[in-house]
């Protein structure tokens, strides 16, 4: 089964912190956002794996972002 989550890139001053939106417990940081997003993809399955062994459920992804744009 394929499950979609969406992920949050914010930029810091060590690169880049990735987070599963659906999911606030996987996050993740790195230096490069190509490799903070193979970091988070690793977070999320190792969460998956956790979270089976526990028989606890797993979130539900296909969240929507969307940018509201405002004038200031």
């Amino acid at each position: 089964m394929l499950i979609t989550y969406t992920a949050k890139y914010t930029k810091i001053n060590s690169g880049y912190m990735g987070q599963v939106i659906e999911w606030q417990e996987v996050i993740t940081e790195a230096e490069t956002l190509e490799i903070c997003r193979a970091m988070l993809q690793d977070a999320l399955q190792e969460m998956i794996l956790a979270y089976r062994q526990q028989n606890k459920e797993i979130p539900v992804g296909n969240s929507l972002l969307e940018q509201i744009p405002v004038e200031v």
